[in-house]
């Protein structure tokens, strides 16, 4: 590419065009073969969109299947070259050429149509497949003869496309150039002046075609002509124009049209050779050189072309030609499936998403025509989502109606995409979409209220019940906590009586309960759930106290008092089945537990009477006679049924007696009796009390006796010294009258083996003899001194042997 294009391309390049921006579409115009990096347009300015939207929707381009040739700059908002673009790669003859993309946002999800032309430069010289060509004419050709030249191709469109020919030099042949209806150029050569083989046998001619271009653009072919000898009849063919259809994806060889041509001549030259002539798509086809028959030599596509032009020459044995043009339409077949392109999706939504949110985005491409192109999309039924089409070719997912992640955490979306052709052809996408959990659901208790027992008597701290809740919500939302709400029982806080644990509900008895204060009581246990902000949901527990045998039977009749004796009368005359009275008793106990039964254990005559088992009357079971004594006693056990049972008893007075003054003194000595019994009880325990007294204190003076001389007798046991105790030298009255004349000294010895003691009588020794003063005064200080010695063990003692 010459400096000169590139100058003109840069200057094209400054000279961008933002075309429009109207309802989420923007178009711009760009040369071709700019260079990567090269701006494109401004797209966030164009779109009305601000810098920090494309960056936090994580804007980018989406193409479908095609090759990216624009990329986005999201820190400037721009659109920039990222791969340099050949026009004529691109789109080939096909104007105008454009690139066609979206640009997605995400958070919400949106998309814009943008289109970039890619305008032409001349950049392709017109191109001769072949550098020359020989022809071989006789020289009897006619002036006017015609000679199909091979045309030049250039791949640029427009003005920068092939234009002219031109011929030289023109001693001969001019050029006739030929535009069809499609705007192709063939070209002509026409003999103008006739040929004189012995003039010159051999011709040259150059073929220059030339562009529009600027600069311009060219490119030649030599032609190189024989002058042969009289021919002087050309083919001519049957048709000016042959026209032929044919499917495509049908097999090589498949025969599509023959062109015929006559030539007046006889024998070798009226024999006539058919060729196509050198062109782009001449590859294609093959033509039978005898006979015409135009075949299929390579694959077609429709998607790729939908016609074809070919040029068919006739030439005979002289070298004189005709030409015919054949026009091949392709028949479009449906041989694609649908293609789906996820544009954008979410593989999670919270639950309450609002109906029409969108969860995928998708563009479908389908390359065939008509009806074999034209797209249907559906998803399966039964499910809370809709496909809807948004333009051509671009489909959404949305949810239509609320979601549930508790009847359906997941979702599998089947799209299927259907064409219109026949088969049909399809292709399917599977969408997973996960269904994240809000807090909607309040825990429910297994029953809206609870029965539980407990018997009396019982230990703090036991277990009584469990409540059970569940939450269908997910994780936190269903983590149940489980609250005692705040009541009272008969006053007093219902938290005194029972405890609820937070985490596994479990109810534990706060306090033993007494089945006589309370029988029963109910409260209400509220079980929240750990979402934000948390629900929760009520259950009635009512605990039921089932009684103990706790309670011994209390009788209410008859009633003794200490002040007052009562007792029952009954006549002599009294008949069997006398009713004397009723014990009356009552068990604050429940069912079993008080029913009571009456039994006689002890009588004064248990001849004469009865209680009955179960109601306690005390009747006469013979004839009361006058032997009767006065006084009876009757001692009754009254007895719960429990397990284990209780009793108490009571004691009844009957007095057997027709008349009050006779009972009155009979019961008056038994009042007196009971009164001296009562005492005498009363001293004995006295009397007991004391002597035990005084033998317990006898004990113990005794015993610390005891103790007291042991401890003084080891003292002496184990003292290393004999130990002489010294008595008083003489006994007699301080007046000198005493019996005892003479003074006499005792010498008591004791050995520490024997612990036996010596006493002997000896003569008087004048070294012991004390002189007593008459007030005895000196025999006292004697005595205190040798007292003294004999109470320290270890001082010396004086021993008179003699």
């Amino acid at each position: 590419m010459s400096d000169g294009t590139m100058t003109r391309q840069v200057l094209l390049f400054i000279s961008v065009l933002s075309l429009s921006s109207v309802h989420g579409q923007v178009s711009y115009s760009i040369p071709e073969e700019m260079a990567k990096g090269s701006l494109v347009g401004n797209i966030a300015q164009d779109l009305g969109l601000d810098i920090k939207r494309l960056k936090s929707g994580k804007a980018r381009i989406y193409t479908g299947d095609s090759a990216e040739y624009i990329e986005l700059n999201k820190e400037m908002g721009v659109l920039l070259i990222k791969e340099i673009i050949d026009r004529e790669a691109l789109c080939g003859p096909t104007t105008p050429c454009a690139l066609h993309f979206q640009i997605i946002l995400e958070n919400p999800m949106e998309f814009y149509t943008a289109t970039v032309e890619i305008t032409d430069v001349n950049d392709n010289s017109p191109i001769f497949e072949r550098s020359k060509m020989k022809y071989e004419i006789s020289e009897s050709a006619l002036t006017g003869a015609k000679f199909v030249l091979e045309r030049a191709v250039d791949d640029d469109v427009g003005v920068n496309g092939l234009q002219s020919y031109s011929l030289k030099p023109t001693d001969n042949f001019v050029l006739k150039t030929l535009t069809r209806s499609d705007g192709v150029k063939n070209v002509e050569m026409v003999l103008q002046t006739p040929l004189d083989r012995e003039k010159q046998e051999q011709i040259s001619l150059l073929l220059t075609a030339v562009d529009g271009g600027e600069p311009q653009l060219s490119g030649t072919m030599q032609i190189l002509i024989t002058v042969l000898d009289a021919n002087d009849n050309a083919p001519v063919c049957s048709q000016a124009e042959y026209k032929a259809s044919v499917s495509e994806n049908v097999s090589k060889g498949t025969v599509l049209t023959t062109i015929s041509a006559t030539d007046a001549d006889p024998g070798s030259n009226g024999r006539i050779t058919y060729s196509i002539s050198k062109s782009g798509a001449s590859h294609l086809f093959e033509i039978d050189h005898v006979y015409g028959v135009v075949k299929l030599n390579g694959h077609i596509d429709y998607e790729k072309s939908k016609h074809y032009e070919i040029d068919v020459q006739a030439t005979d044995q002289g070298g004189h030609s005709d030409a015919c043009k054949l026009i091949i339409e392709v028949i479009d077949t449906n041989d694609n499936k649908p293609s789906i392109n996820i544009m954008s999706k979410t593989s999670a939504i919270s639950e309450n998403a609002q109906p029409g949110t969108v969860v995928t985005m998708m563009n479908i491409q389908d390359p065939d025509s008509g009806d074999n192109g034209r797209v249907q999309c559906s998803i399966d039924e039964n499910i809370p989502f809709s496909m809807k089409s948004t333009s051509n070719n671009f489909f959404t997912v949305v949810t239509d109606s609320d979601l549930d992640r508790e009847r359906a955490s997941e979702y599998n979306i089947s799209v299927t995409c259907s064409d219109e052709g026949v088969p049909s052809l399809s292709s399917s996408v599977t969408l997973t979409l996960q269904i994240s959990d809000v807090n909607d659901n309040a825990p429910v208790f297994e029953r809206s209220s609870y029965e539980a027992y407990i018997i009396e008597n019982n230990t703090p701290g036991p277990s009584i019940f469990t409540v059970k809740a569940r939450d269908a919500d997910w994780n936190q939302n269903a983590r149940v906590s489980y609250i005692l709400e705040d009541s009272s029982v008969n006053g007093v806080p219902v938290s005194s009586y029972v405890s609820v644990s937070a985490d596994s509900g479990v109810i534990h008895a706060v306090r033993s309960f007494d089945y006589e204060q309370i029988k029963d009581f109910q409260f209400r246990v509220k079980a929240q759930d750990g979402g934000s902000p948390p629900l929760s949901s009520n259950a009635t527990v009512k605990i039921m106290i089932h009684d103990q045998n706790d309670n011994t039977p209390q009788v209410l009749y008859p009633v003794h008092t200490s002040s007052s004796l009562v007792a029952e009368m009954v006549p002599r005359s009294a008949d069997v089945g006398y009713l004397v009275t009723k014990v009356v008793a009552v068990d604050v106990d429940s069912g079993q537990n008080a029913w009571l039964s009456y039994k006689l254990q002890k009588a004064t005559d248990r001849a004469l009477f009865e209680v009955g088992l179960q109601n306690g009357e005390i009747r006469t079971i013979r004839q009361v006679n006058d032997k009767d004594v006065v006084k009876q006693r009757l001692t009754v056990v009254v007895e719960d049924n429990g397990q284990p049972s209780r009793s108490t008893t009571v004691n009844v007075n009957v007095a057997v007696a027709d008349s009050f003054p006779e009972v009155l003194s009979e019961f008056t000595d038994f009042t007196h009796d009971k009164d001296y019994n009562d005492n005498l009880t009363f001293y004995l325990v006295l009397a007991l009390a004391v002597v035990s007294f005084l033998f317990i204190t006898c004990l113990v003076v005794i015993i610390s006796v005891k103790i007291f001389r042991w401890r003084q007798s080891r003292v002496l046991y184990h003292s290393n010294l004999p130990v002489i105790p010294y008595y008083p030298p003489r006994y007699a009255d301080t007046l000198g009258t005493g019996t005892l004349q003479h003074v006499y000294n005792y010498e008591v010895c004791r050995t520490t083996d024997s612990r036996k003691s010596d006493c002997k009588f000896v003569r008087p020794c004048s070294q012991n003899v004390l002189i007593m003063d008459p007030s005895s005064t000196g025999t006292m200080q004697r005595m205190q001194s040798e007292n003294n010695i004999l109470d320290e063990p270890d001082s010396p003692l004086e021993v008179c042997n003699i």
